[in-house]
């Protein structure tokens, strides 16, 4: 038997443009919500993040929400962690991951009610390193998902890969990068896909593969692609599934479509290294060179080092706004930098400054101004608060090395 667990992420940006969304809604998410609902033996993974759910409820589609909630309720999908505004976990500090891990769980709760139960975790953009394990384990969950390339060990095609820390034993399910991105790509037709498949069994009774990718693949970044690959794939399994039945003999070559979750009492788990930090965009070579997010921090990237000088100069300010305010009026400022700098941590501002390829100015200033909104309502809070005169200097010290900082990303965006 072959165990094929898609997973489909499902992001956009917090300050994603209302048309683009609509688009993306018609184009995409609406579409498969029809082809899930019309296989009702389709299983499948999805990852959806909070910022995403806000921007729906913004943009009144709750029919789509509804239409997840109702999925997942009749079994067919499964819901999986993540961070509230896709920040890269590993480049933030554990307390502000675990502070995006606790607001995307609150807010799917509120959107999907108790048909949110995710035990499986996916890190945005399958950014890993150790570090992110235990806070992973502390917010409930039981196994991660990480990039192929993060694998340190023969590929695990009949067996489940566990790390261990202090908070416990994590399950580690490997994307097969290689048949993912053939598929995000459309390198790969529907008939080429399933033989791909069943090319990996080899001599072994049954495995597991897991293929994941953005869910825009199909219909936004793909016109069509929703119902040339994923509905085709679809059909092609039940039908293959509907001519096995009655059979006695069994079909090693069958495929059966699950979640990644029903892995867990399928196959054995096994302690095993802990994977390489990487991403899903990350290569070999990548790894090899010490650059494991080249996409948002890479160390020759010179936008990349004045955003995250920014980030770090921001974040702080905006902690030291909730630590010293204590009145209304810098609390309402403080409460305002908080949510400012928590959408301000989302990865796409670094993305599309990573020049390999993508490099557009007017997105990296969109994340830029995002950090200048929390800057200021950061420094309003202090300086309006009771705090110490030297905590006021220094606060003011800092927004005006932050304004510098964002000056010179400017002139690198004209540059």
């Amino acid at each position: 038997m072959i165990y094929w667990a898609p997973l489909l992420h499902f992001y956009q940006p917090p300050n994603q443009l209302p048309d683009v969304l609509d688009r993306i809604c018609d184009e995409c998410y609406r579409p498969l919500n029809r082809i899930f609902a019309d296989l009702v033996d389709v299983r499948a993974t999805i990852n959806v993040t909070g910022s995403l759910v806000e921007l729906l409820r913004e943009r009144r589609a709750t029919d789509i929400l509804d239409g997840w909630r109702r999925l997942a309720e009749r079994g067919q999908v499964e819901f999986t962690g993540t961070a509230m505004y896709h920040p890269i976990l590993p480049l933030i500090p554990a307390h502000e991951g675990r502070r995006q891990i606790v607001l995307n769980q609150r807010t799917n709760r509120a959107a999907f009610g108790d048909a949110f139960r995710p035990i499986g975790f996916f890190p945005p953009e399958l950014g890993f390193a150790a570090s992110i394990v235990p806070t992973v384990l502390e917010t409930g969950h039981r196994w991660l998902l990480a990039s192929g390339v993060a694998c340190p060990t023969d590929w695990p095609l009949d067996f489940i890969p566990t790390v261990t820390s202090d908070e416990g034993e994590l399950a580690v399910f490997y994307r097969d990068d290689l048949l993912s991105n053939r598929v995000a790509f459309a390198d790969l037709d529907a008939a080429g896909f399933i033989n791909s498949l069943r090319s990996l069994r080899g001599a072994r009774e049954s495995v597991f593969v897991v293929t994941a990718m953005d869910a825009e693949t199909f219909g936004h970044h793909l016109r069509g692609w929703e119902e040339q690959f994923l509905a085709q794939v679809f059909h092609t399994i039940a039908e293959a599934k509907q001519a096995r039945e009655g059979r006695a003999e069994t079909d090693g070559e069958a495929i059966q479509v699950v979640a990644l979750s029903q892995l867990l009492d399928l196959f054995p788990q096994q302690p095993s290294p802990t994977p390489r930090a990487s991403t899903w965009s990350s290569n070999g070579d990548d790894l090899a060179a010490g650059n494991p997010y080249p996409l948002w921090k890479s160390p020759g990237n010179r936008v990349h080092q004045l955003q995250w000088e920014l980030t770090g100069l921001v974040l702080d300010l905006a902690q030291r706004a909730e630590a010293f305010s204590d009145d209304d009026t810098s609390r309402y400022f403080a409460r305002i930098a908080r949510v400012q700098m928590d959408r301000a941590l989302y990865s796409c501002q670094y993305w599309w400054a990573s020049r390999r390829p993508m490099w557009e100015v007017n997105l990296v200033h969109r994340g830029l101004m995002a950090q200048q909104e929390a800057l200021l309502n950061a420094t309003r809070s202090i300086r309006s608060s009771h705090a110490p005169d030297s905590a006021r200097a220094d606060a003011t010290y800092r927004f005006i090395a932050a304004r510098d900082v964002a000056a010179r990303i400017l002139d690198e965006l004209v540059a």
